[in-house]
């Protein structure tokens, strides 16, 4: 960037966590950062028709939509399988040297399991036999690798907002479902309602990409984002 300023350079990866830990030298006001998040309802329309898409949901609640998922028809179960095991339990798992990964494996398949419900720092804490900071930041670290993201309670108390219990979404339903492998079809699922939340939050959440808005929800109209 300072030898050669009249070039352009585009940098992706997949991992965050190699390149934040990679790149040492600061590059506050000569750098952009663009997230990419899986696809969205909207983006899909772009290719499909509306009749497709509805025909298509419950297919894409169960399999997710990173593109690589969408693009690939059929192969949607393996390909979900290699992603879960080589991103998140490679680069999470090695990420600040974590040295019991059974725990924090445990530890995503409870906050699948909760996906449309409040979680409690402390009932995880119980759970798997940890301290709350240590839940607290795993949570942290997921979110940091855009696995989950986390919307709190809408309050107007502040001091009441940041006390209550949160919910916790999957950037991607796929992942949640190989997290647990379960790619049951729907009529013999028990968590549709829980897919279907997940999936709209993320797609007024991701789908916009209004880095600007402010996310709640509110127990009686669950998964409404609120922009402050």
């Amino acid at each position: 960037m300072d030898n050669f300023p009249d070039v352009q350079v585009i940098a992706t990866g997949s991992s965050a966590f190699e390149l934040s830990n990679t790149i040492s030298e600061p590059l506050t006001g000569r750098k952009y950062e663009l997230q990419l998040f899986p696809f969205s309802i909207e983006e899909l329309r772009h290719d499909l028709a509306d009749l497709e898409i509805k025909r298509l949901l419950e297919h894409r609640m169960i399999y997710g939509m990173y593109p690589e998922i969408v693009q690939n028809y059929g192969e949607e179960r393996d390909l979900l399988k290699e992603i879960a095991r080589s991103y998140l339990y490679k680069d999470v798992l090695q990420y600040q040297h974590i040295k019991n990964p059974e725990i924090l494996e445990k530890f995503l398949q409870a906050l699948a399991l909760q996906i449309g419900s409040e979680v409690s720092y402390n009932e995880l804490a119980g759970l798997l036999r940890i301290d709350k900071k240590t839940v607290a930041s795993y949570i942290r670290i997921l979110e940091q690798a855009f696995v989950v993201f986390s919307l709190r309670p809408f309050s107007r108390n502040l001091r009441n907002e940041l006390k209550k219990l949160r919910k916790i979404y999957f950037v991607d339903t796929g992942i949640r479902n190989a997290i647990i492998n379960n790619f049951n079809p729907f009529p013999l699922r028990q968590d549709g309602g829980a897919l279907w939340e997940n999936l709209q939050v993320m797609n007024l959440s991701g789908g916009k990409r209004n880095s600007k808005c402010r996310r709640f929800f509110k127990r009686h109209t669950q998964g409404v984002r609120s922009c402050l």
